[in-house]
């Protein structure tokens, strides 16, 4: 197989070993994209949802108008916001943070993860505040403070309740990161359309990123499953 492969990609004009470089080096751009916006925004959106379950509106009320104004504009208006807004600030490019945000894969990582700290805000606080009043009431019993009812019952409850909801925010992000490309990123999808624009190839260009995006979204796929395999295992019958 390994030879039959090496001889079908000689006797090609497209998949050479120059352009599956090109998209080898697309899909590690887009893996780290990915895998730093869902993890900053996981970081900030388990503190957000837990104060978005609060009371007091003036604690709740700006954390849902952040959700609110992230989920109700498209991602890519977002990038484009973030991407040429913030060259517009006074005075930034005589600072460092003109050294990080100059580069294009910094104003896309920021957008990619308020946008992703946003739904995953919303899918925790519909989590907790599913959590069973009656664990809640046990924990109080108990003598735990706030705290450590958040930590020890109500945060490990909620995740197993989320995790569904959750994978599909995280496949959501590794399709949507696609538009990566229009801010100069050389992701997959900017690889794709390089190729393209050199062989003049769109169905060979394409196709096989999308090939690529599939491979990447059934392991995703595969992974939350065997997660919440693990995190439901007590509601599994015994011996099961």
């Amino acid at each position: 197989m390994p030879d039959m492969i090496a001889e079908w990609l000689s006797q090609n004009d497209i998949f050479t070993a120059t352009t599956m470089l090109h998209y080898w080096d697309g899909l590690v751009t887009t893996v780290q994209l990915v895998f730093l916006s869902l993890l900053l925004g996981l970081i900030i959106a388990v503190p957000l949802a837990i104060l978005r379950t609060v009371k007091n509106p003036f604690i709740s009320g700006p954390i849902w108008f952040y959700t609110y104004l992230f989920r109700g504009t498209p991602l890519l208006i977002q990038l484009y916001v973030i991407y040429y807004g913030i060259a517009q600030i006074e005075g930034i490019q005589d600072t460092f943070w003109w050294e990080i945000f100059r580069a294009a894969f910094y104003p896309a990582l920021l957008a990619f993860t308020l946008n992703t700290a946003a739904y995953t805000t919303e899918i925790l606080r519909g989590a907790i505040l599913a959590t069973p009043q009656g664990e809640i009431e046990a924990a109080k019993a108990y003598g735990m403070s706030w705290l450590m009812r958040i930590r020890r019952i109500v945060l490990p409850s909620a995740a197993r309740r989320a995790v569904q909801a959750y994978s599909n925010e995280v496949i959501f992000m590794l399709h949507s990161s696609a538009i990566a490309s229009v801010v100069t990123i050389v992701d997959l999808t900017g690889a794709a359309r390089n190729i393209y624009s050199r062989f003049y190839a769109p169905f060979d260009a394409f196709i096989a990123v999308a090939l690529i995006y599939m491979v990447l979204t059934f392991a995703l796929v595969y992974g939350f499953k065997r997660l919440e395999h693990r995190l439901l295992r007590h509601l599994r019958p015994v011996g099961s």
